[in-house]
Order: structure tokens, then C-alpha cells, then sequence
């Protein structure tokens, strides 16, 4: 039986790991995990060595007139930030999970989990104390371990918070990012500037390393909790506010032939805005304000958030 690119890239990583990490006595790519935050036994090797998934740390962008490496439909994650647009092309980041970068001289860190799908972008510190952010090459329930290089504290990207090191405890400031299609992307912000795939680093970004993963219902790594409610892989945008937690499954905004939904959660009005054709929803405040959603898959936000309210189309 023939297994799909994705299934026999992530085993093949794997099975180096392994290597790497007997070669290297350490099954914990040289982290400490000793008094963390979630279940040490539940944080799990997936496959690369530390840092074997390269940050981009020197991104270079193009103007979006001159981004003819993407196509109509290729998916980017999309952030304004202090009146800059820019673009990352997810076909790049699934190569780097993380770029380190500076918008008007704001330290920010844009990060990917091709595993879960999900794409959030991070303060990172300030202009005189950057932080900078590396893959660990661990995971737990299935979602990057970011790590920071100032301390080597580990980082849930899901969880938004350190779960072990020095800075045990402390939180990220999400900052509200679309993942979107390249044309619904241009035509909002034709001035955006795009993330060039003049890297530094050799890799083939027409190829995806997860081809047909997306569709498969399978997950490779254990998750602390899971529902059949939706398909593992069913994409949702994923709202917080005060504690309590909301997710949005595009099937059911499908449902509801609207792109507008007006909903409240905690209390507070909120307005999710729904693209089918980009396959896209991002979620404003009362004021129109744009809030930090998070669109992941189904699987994901669950694990993470199994106590969360669930919209339903009317």
C-alpha cells in the first residue's frame, strides 16, 4: 500500500528523530520538561530536530504586483499592522512555521502548524527587546511547540502561553491575522507587501510536503480529547473573549448563505465575516475592530478548547 507524500514525510521525519535523538541522548530535542504546565508524557517528538524546521529570520518581501509565484487560490495569512499589509504564503510556511519579522519596526512573529492548520501572529516583545522564535520539533495535542531563544522556554501556539522554562506561565498577545486566498487578499489590500520565497534556505515551495492531509481523517500524533461531531479536518474560526471559548465550523456559516453573521459571545456582540469563495471568516467587534480569531481545524480547536460553545446555522 502506497502511503500519501504527507504520511510518508512526517514517518520518514520521525524515524530520523528518533536517530537524532539516541545519537544525542535526549528524547526531548535538549528542552527541559520538568515541571510543565501540561502532562510532560503528552508532549511528543514529531519528527525534525530542533530547529530542523528552519524560522525564516531575514523574511525579504515583493510588492503584490510582483508576487507571480502565487496563484488565485494559493492560501496566505494576511496581517495589517500599524497600516502595513503583508502576505506569508502558506506554501512557504509549511516549510518554516515560523518568520520572525518587524512591521513598522514592531518585532512579530507569524506562525503556521501545518498539523492543525492553524495560523497565528504574535507581539513579540518590543523594538529594544525582540523575541525571537525558533520550532522546537516537539508538539503537544498535535500543535507546535514554538520555543524562544532568549530563554529556550516552550511555547503552546495554541495555548498562547509558555508551558515550561523560565518563562513558564506568561502569555503571547495574538494579533488578528486572515487566512485567506492570494486573490480575496490582493483585492482588500492591493499595496500588500508578500513574503518572497528568496528565502535563504533550499526547499521546493511547489510542492506540499502535507498533500492530502487536509481531506485524510487520520491525525498522527495523540490529542486529550476529541469529538465526531465534525470531521476532523472541517475547518472553523475560533473566537476567545474573557475565558470563554466559540467556534465557528465553515459548514455551518455555509449553511447560513450570509457572508455577515451577527452573534454574541460572553455577553458581547460580535460580527463574523464569511468568504465562501476564499474559504475564509475573520470576527470583528461591536466597533468593527478586528479580533485575533484563529482558523484552524476542528480537531484542533477542540482538543484545545473541548468546553467550547459551537455556532450553529439557524
Amino acid at each position: 500500500m502506497r502511503h500519501p507524500t504527507w504520511l510518508r514525510i512526517i514517518l520518514l521525519g520521525a524515524l530520523l528523530g528518533v536517530l537524532y535523538n539516541v545519537l544525542a541522548r535526549s528524547g526531548d530535542n535538549g528542552f527541559a520538561l520538568t515541571g510543565t504546565l501540561v502532562p510532560a508524557d503528552e508532549i511528543h517528538l514529531g519528527g525534525p530536530p530542533r530547529d530542523g524546521i528552519p524560522a525564516i529570520d531575514a523574511p525579504r518581501f515583493v510588492a503584490a504586483a510582483d508576487a507571480d509565484f502565487l496563484a488565485a487560490d494559493d492560501r496566505v495569512l494576511g496581517i495589517v499592522h500599524a497600516g502595513v499589509a503583508r502576505a506569508y504564503p502558506v506554501a512557504i510556511l509549511n516549510w518554516h512555521e515560523v518568520v520572525n519579522d518587524r512591521i513598522a519596526d514592531d518585532p512579530v512573529a507569524i506562525t503556521y502548524c501545518p498539523l492543525c492548520g492553524t495560523g497565528i501572529a504574535f507581539a513579540a516583545g518590543s523594538a529594544d527587546a525582540p523575541r525571537s522564535f525558533g520550532v522546537s520539533g516537539l508538539l503537544y495535542n498535535s500543535d507546535v511547540l514554538l520555543y524562544d531563544r532568549e530563554t529556550e522556554s516552550l511555547w503552546s501556539q495554541l495555548m498562547m502561553r509558555a508551558v515550561s522554562g523560565p518563562l513558564s506561565g506568561e502569555r503571547l498577545t495574538a494579533l488578528p491575522l486572515s487566512h485567506t486566498s492570494w486573490d480575496a487578499w490582493r483585492t482588500r489590500h492591493p499595496d500588500s507587501q508578500v513574503l518572497s520565497p528568496d528565502t535563504g534556505f533550499d526547499r521546493d515551495y511547489d510542492r506540499d510536503p502535507y498533500a492530502g492531509y487536509a481531506g485524510s481523517d487520520q491525525l498522527l500524533f495523540p490529542v486529550s480529547a476529541q469529538s465526531r461531531r465534525y470531521h476532523p479536518k472541517e475547518q472553523v474560526l475560533g473566537i476567545t473573549i474573557d475565558g470563554s471559548h466559540k467556534a465557528y465550523p465553515f459548514t455551518e456559516l455555509d449553511r447560513t448563505g450570509h457572508t455577515r453573521i451577527d452573534d454574541t459571545l460572553a455577553g458581547r456582540p460580535i460580527r463574523i465575516q464569511f468568504d465562501a469563495t476564499s474559504r475564509s471568516a475573520d470576527a470583528f467587534d461591536a466597533d468593527g475592530t478586528a479580533l485575533p480569531g484563529v482558523t484552524s481545524f476542528w480537531f484542533a480547536w477542540y482538543t484545545f478548547h473541548p468546553d467550547t460553545e459551537v455556532f450553529e446555522a439557524p
